[in-house]
């Protein structure tokens, strides 16, 4: 007999059935016990002859296998158990509670028993949240010509200037993970696709303990070539959200409803600032006289909040930022200014990107002015000798999307394996 689904017993009333899952919970009612299944797809109650079937060492979260017949029991389904088969049993108590609404415990034990924690059914439902966040972007921007690239991990140099870089050894030499695919996907601009994107995992050595930073996280990146400036990507980023949340509305119905997920809704224009602007409104309104060139943690929040307040919006982006604050790749405006913005979503930073430096000898130049050696980044750089159209790109963190979607706390949430400044297991 071939499995059946939990969600698929609505088509088999009155049918025998053969379902494999987990022991989801057992209750015992003296020669009637009732147990629990739970798989992929859902639970469905199982009922038991105890006199026919012994269950005295089952345990929750043992793996069993039972054919039934399906019962209609009012509004719901039922297995009346014919036959059930221990295919792996629990012998030791539970490290944790999993089949509670909300697991009752602290962040680090959660962690310490992942594969068990993302059983529990809000936890599960995290990550297929985070999974269709990541397919709407890929399916979006697939729509409009871009093509999905593949970059590499280990790497010679730094993107950013060769700080914050986890240091590998690679034979007789060092080399880097890499902290973004920019470089890449700046080449990759430059070989003919002229749009593309990638979804992988990228790492900075950051000796971070927050609530929002990872050292290995998930990067959504996109380049794309013949642009006028930054605005150019502004307005595909307001497209790919509204794309995205559509997307999930569509696909995740279940899981936004038990999570209690507020989708945003996107107008046809979102709130856009300058960075100076976003300074001014934080020293006059909110005494945030200490900020200068660039906003902290704090000023994203209050900025998130303020923005809400006045235009109704949980996005804002911020724009021209300093020559200081951003890579040497970045187009300057004017003397000290850049062409390069950070999009900031309930209060936090989701996205930087900006305009490309396309012109040989400027990104040389730029290259100079950041104490950088030219010739540590030859074989990016002759790429620009060569025909580079104006181009500019930006990134999104998708565990970061995914906690202010969601409206957890902690980025660790929506992190299936951790690794932190103090976490490298499981």
């Amino acid at each position: 007999m071939e499995r059946c689904l939990v969600k698929e017993i609505k088509n088999n009333e009155e049918k025998e059935v053969n379902l494999k899952g987990w022991v989801h919970r057992i209750r015992k009612l003296g020669k009637i016990a009732f147990i629990l299944l739970r798989d992929r797809t859902g639970v469905i109650q199982c009922v038991i002859n105890t006199k026919e079937t012994d269950i005295k060492e089952l345990k929750l979260e043992s793996v069993i296998e039972v054919n039934g017949i399906v019962k209609k029991n009012n509004d719901n389904f039922e297995i009346q158990v014919k036959e059930l088969k221990i295919i792996s049993l629990v012998k030791e108590e539970l490290p944790i509670e999993i089949n509670k609404e909300n697991i009752e415990a602290n962040i680090d034990t959660i962690l310490n028993h992942r594969v068990l924690s993302m059983r529990n059914e809000k936890v599960n439902a995290i990550f297929k949240i985070e999974a269709e966040i990541a397919h709407g972007f890929s399916e979006y921007l697939q729509s409009q010509d871009f093509t999905e690239i593949f970059t590499p991990k280990i790497t010679a140099e730094g993107a950013e200037g060769g700080t914050e870089l986890f240091e590998v050894k690679y034979f007789d030499r060092k080399a880097y993970l890499a902290q973004s695919p920019q470089f890449y996907k700046q080449m990759m601009v430059a070989a003919g696709y002229e749009r593309v994107f990638e979804i992988g995992h990228v790492y900075r050595a950051e000796s971070h303990d927050t609530k929002r930073h990872l050292n290995e996280y998930v990067s959504m990146d996109l380049e794309m070539g013949f642009i006028n400036d930054e605005m150019d990507l502004i307005k595909l980023e307001v497209e790919l959200l509204k794309y995205i949340f559509k997307h999930l509305i569509g696909k995740c119905q279940k899981e936004i409803e038990l999570l209690k997920v507020e989708i945003p809704e996107i107008q046809d224009e979102l709130p856009i600032m300058t960075l100076q602007e976003a300074i001014k409104v934080l020293r006059e309104k909110f005494n945030k006289t200490e900020l200068k060139a660039d906003i902290d943690h704090e000023g994203e929040e209050i900025i998130g909040s303020f923005v809400k307040e006045k235009y109704n919006s949980d996005f804002v982006f911020l724009t021209h930022y300093s020559k200081e604050k951003r890579p040497m790749y970045t187009m300057p405006c004017g003397e000290k200014l850049t062409h390069s913005f950070d999009l900031i979503f309930r209060g936090m930073e989701i996205t930087t990107g900006g305009q490309r430096i396309h012109n040989y000898e400027m990104l040389k130049n730029s290259m100079l002015e950041k104490g950088l050696n030219p010739e540590a980044f030859k074989n990016y750089l002759d790429t620009f000798k060569f025909g580079m159209p104006p181009h500019g790109g930006l990134a999104i963190g998708l565990e970061r999307i995914t906690m202010k979607l969601l409206g957890l706390e902690n980025i660790r949430e929506t992190t299936a394996f951790v690794r932190d400044k103090t976490r490298i297991l499981p």
